[in-house]
């Protein structure tokens, strides 16, 4: 965080982008924004063709922690061990190698949720998963492998999650890659059971190919 001070105005700041940034006009008409609320899943999920049982996990994420009936989430993301290893995400902090440390951070901080990975729930779900909603990750990059390749892989599956206790799962797409179309036909069908059990989903995505990279 950067302190502004009393004599410094905020466009001096922000320097050559203080007119593109405080001049912006949005393009879309605030009238077409469906703006949180309490009643976000009523208004927005309950019309879809989600299950009452689906609307049930929507509305225990959006009401749970310092944010319950807000219509806005806070989510603890503690996903990437499998991607970055475990080193790289705790090591500055190795306390957190101990994942009921992770579940008890975000109890702490109030957060509607945690994603976080199967193991995590495995070795957790039984002490937590009535206190806040878990968010399984269901597929993960791994970047151990030297060149480092951009394929998110299933590690686990929606009947293990929804056996822990999971209230969603969640999986990522890298659109563009060369192995989105694979990607997009098994996130798919991992929603569709997702759904079929009664749980939330939630679809992470980027845009990875190498002309992106290049630009």
């Amino acid at each position: 965080m950067v302190a502004i001070s009393s004599s410094q105005s905020i466009a001096e700041w922000l320097g050559q982008e203080a007119n593109d940034l405080l001049g912006y006009t949005a393009k879309v008409s605030k009238s077409q924004l469906h703006l949180p609320g309490p009643d976000w899943v009523d208004r927005i999920f309950a019309q879809t063709d989600r299950s009452p049982q689906v609307l049930r996990s929507l509305q225990q994420l959006y009401s749970t922690g310092r944010l319950a009936n807000t219509g806005y989430l806070s989510i603890l993301p503690v996903d990437q061990g499998i991607e970055h290893s475990g080193a790289a995400s705790f090591a500055p902090n190795p306390i957190y190698f101990d994942p009921q440390n992770i579940i008890e951070l975000a109890i702490a901080g109030g957060c509607n949720a945690v994603a976080t990975t199967l193991g995590v729930l495995g070795m957790t779900s039984r002490k937590f998963a009535h206190k806040i909603p878990y968010i399984v990750k269901l597929n993960h990059n791994e970047l151990l492998t030297y060149p480092n390749q951009f394929d998110q892989l299933m590690f686990s599956s929606v009947e293990q999650a929804w056996n822990l206790g999971a209230t969603a799962v969640g999986a990522t797409i890298y659109f563009g890659s060369p192995e989105s179309a694979r990607q997009i036909q098994e996130v798919s069908e991992a929603f569709a059971r997702a759904h079929e059990l009664g749980m939330a989903t939630i679809l992470w995505c980027y845009l990875r190919n190498s002309v992106l990279d290049r630009k």
